[in-house]
């Protein structure tokens, strides 16, 4: 247990915290549970808040250049209103649901580059200071690894995943920012596709997947984005064919039938854009292989474990506290 000291707004010889967050990880819409562990510093203080914040580190697009920004994307009071001795220790067990549309940071045990975390912030006699960041590692609900091992299966090879600030028109979208998933396309779609991005929002009863495909230009037209959603059960996996599946969403969206203008990208205003985002597979080094029983197309570009080793140094550098705050307060 590594307890983290807190020597900003608290001062020095104040308390330390450490979170520790129960098993390995969690999956979009379910329970993260653990405890904060409390020590007490010099002097004896009294405990007016604990709260824990998830965090996400997310891209914004401007007109000249992207920026990465920290935005809280829930936020949970999990104890407080107790005196904390000098030298003591204390324990708060803590159990929260996350936010159905929470984004994968993991597929099959390999990490996608996403980086999300758990921050602890204590409030003391009026003071807050954000103390212990933990890494939270999302796994995939049963449908969405079905559909991302059906792109495998096809043929589509992963590129890169990020988070985009901004909303999707059309949809229930809850969260401010949304994942994208990069595939690059197989021999027989290389003619008539650079990559698709698939994003799924996910909700207890069902989940949209929607998939944006940059199409390449002929001799007498330009290229474009076509967009689609598709709507899927988060119940019977089992039962649905998911390579007939997808592969009728991709011939579709290739085809552009059924392509409807409410899933466009929408601006935020913080300046996001519409449409198609140029975000290449920048993020780090690529895993070679597959995993044993695991689509290659997939599983073959991993992003490297190195990007997410540090969770702290993910999150470190100058914040986009007006995104933040904006998130806030929409909960």
């Amino acid at each position: 247990m590594v307890f983290k000291k807190l020597l900003g707004a608290l001062g020095v010889g104040g308390p330390s915290v450490d979170t520790v967050l129960d098993g390995g990880s969690v999956v979009p819409g379910g329970t993260l549970s653990g405890h904060v562990y409390l020590r007490g510093g010099q002097a004896d203080v009294h405990i007016d808040e604990i709260t824990l914040d998830l965090v996400a580190r997310v891209e914004a697009e401007g007109h000249d250049e992207e920026t990465e920004g920290t935005v809280v994307f829930d936020r949970l009071l999990v104890g407080g209103g107790f005196r904390l001795t000098e030298g003591t220790e204390h324990s708060v067990p803590f159990s929260l649901t996350v936010p159905w549309e929470t984004p994968l940071t993991e597929l099959y045990g390999q990490p996608l580059g996403v980086v999300l975390g758990v921050r602890t912030e204590l409030a003391v006699g009026g003071a807050k200071d954000k103390g212990d960041l933990d890494a939270l590692h999302v796994s995939p609900l049963p449908v969405q690894e079905a559909v991302l091992e059906a792109f495998g299966q096809l043929g589509w090879g992963f590129a890169s995943a990020d988070l985009e600030l901004g909303r999707i028109g059309g949809t229930g979208q809850q969260l401010p920012f949304y994942q994208e998933i990069e595939l690059t396309p197989p021999a027989r779609y290389a003619h008539a596709v650079n990559e698709i991005e698939v994003t799924f929002l996910a909700t207890a009863g069902g989940m949209d997947v929607v998939i944006e495909a940059d199409k390449r230009g002929g001799f007498f037209s330009e290229g474009h984005d076509a967009l689609n959603r598709f709507t899927v059960s988060n119940h019977d996996v089992r039962q649905t064919d998911w390579n007939a599946e997808v592969g009728s969403w991709i011939e579709r969206l290739v085809a552009g039938h059924d392509a409807e203008p409410y899933g466009h990208r929408s601006p935020h205003e913080e300046g996001h854009h519409d449409g198609h985002h140029g975000s290449g597979p920048g993020t780090g080094a690529v895993v070679a292989g597959a995993a044993a029983g695991v689509a290659v197309g997939v599983v073959g570009g991993m992003v490297a474990a190195e990007v997410v080793d540090e969770i702290g140094d993910a999150f470190e550098g100058e914040e986009d506290e007006a995104s933040e705050e904006e998130a806030s307060e929409d909960e």
